[in-house]
């Protein structure tokens, strides 16, 4: 079986549609993926309805958490869309990327930086809007030659000159949130350092007494020797180890099903989640 546990859609930052995501992983000789869109779950509907035969589909998201300070995201699979606290809160975390997307523009502007919120908004498609909406905008003015060259201090990146907070979740109320919708959690690419500051992994420990499930050990932005560190923290800690593309479409160099998830650990996935089950086309 090949697994693949982190994609995006147009629902948020990536380029395929829900439906072309899940026709390009039956295509790509994917048996299991999951879409895993950025604080919403948007996009679940029209996967669904559009799965290819003899592919599963794993509903989940992707949750913006903050602690002490350092930004980090949580994979949630199989919650139950509907629970009232965890549907609040996401919708919290929704309602702010359109406002925090606009001021980032406006402070680009200001660096004379010629996107308007028009062509943002236009780039996201009514998606949950981001960073690489934005970005992508600036690759059309010829400010950068690609989505990644905009992700520096020179521009967006963390502590970058445009760079505007967002209301994000302490990741223990958002393990909290996920257990109480049924759903199972993993840390996504927690020591991915060339995206910027990590959380400590100290830090883990207390994560796993919490409820964590998972660590997204095989990810594009881990070295090999970060691999095996996780994998190595993981069975430590008693967490499940995935491996993910954490595919984007054409906005990333990454191609689904460029990391996987061993069959035995997505089985103790689907065995954990309560709030949905894993849907075969």
């Amino acid at each position: 079986m090949r697994i693949d546990l982190h994609t995006h859609s147009t629902a948020s930052d990536g380029t395929d549609s829900p439906a072309e995501l899940v026709r390009n992983a039956s295509a790509a000789g994917l048996d299991v993926v999951a879409l895993t869109d950025h604080d919403t779950v948007g996009g679940h509907a029209e996967a669904l309805a559009a799965l290819p035969a003899g592919l599963t589909l794993v509903t989940g998201a992707e949750l913006s958490c903050r602690l002490d300070g350092v930004s980090l995201h949580m994979l949630a699979y199989l919650f139950d869309p509907d629970e009232p606290a965890f549907a609040r809160e996401r919708e919290l975390v929704r309602d702010d990327r359109v406002p925090r997307a606009q001021a980032m523009v406006a402070e680009l502007r200001e660096l004379g930086v010629p996107i308007t919120w028009e062509q943002v908004s236009r780039i996201a498609r009514n998606g949950s809007v981001g960073r690489p909406h934005i970005a992508a905008a600036m690759v059309e003015e010829g400010v950068v030659e690609t989505v990644s060259d905009a992700f520096t201090e020179e521009w967006i990146a963390n502590d970058g000159r445009a760079y505007v907070g967002k209301h994000e979740l302490d990741p223990f109320d958002a393990l909290r949130l996920i257990k109480g919708a049924g759903g199972v959690a993993v840390f996504a690419h927690p020591l991915a350092a060339k995206r910027g500051q990590c959380v400590p992994v100290s830090a883990l420990a207390d994560l796993a007494q919490a409820g964590l499930d998972g660590l997204e050990a095989d990810h594009a932005d881990h070295t090999p020797e970060t691999r095996t560190r996780l994998h190595a923290l993981a069975d430590d800690l008693g967490l499940l180890a995935t491996g993910s593309s954490d595919y984007h479409g054409t906005r990333k160099p990454i191609a689904l099903g460029d990391f996987t998830t061993a069959p035995d650990v997505y089985a103790e996935i689907a065995a954990r989640g309560s709030g949905a089950a894993p849907v075969t086309g």
